[in-house]
């Protein structure tokens, strides 16, 4: 005869999975990075959503003291014309 099984135990379709957060870090203080130059645009465009706003801290990991910095090279290079103040489609 066949054994029978609890009947309290919970089964799933599919298996749970556990969300594993990656730990945010600031990428200047890990590569030791002083200056964020302005000129360089394709490196600020990481810190750019498609319509050309600045990311939010939230969801880069940049700590404040170079957020403050990025956003400060976005406004000049802005300026210069070697990014868009707004935009469709920027990536």
């Amino acid at each position: 005869m066949a054994t029978v099984e609890n009947s309290t135990e919970i089964r799933y379709l599919t298996p749970m999975s556990a969300d594993v957060k990656k730990k945010k870090y600031c990428r200047f203080k890990k590569s030791g990075i002083k200056y964020i130059d302005y000129k360089d645009a394709e490196f600020l465009k990481k810190f750019l959503n498609e319509q050309g706003k600045v990311l939010p801290r939230r969801l880069t990991g940049t700590s404040l003291k170079f957020q403050r910095k990025v956003a400060q090279a976005v406004k000049r290079a802005r300026h210069l014309a070697l990014l868009p103040y707004v935009t469709d489609l920027m990536k």
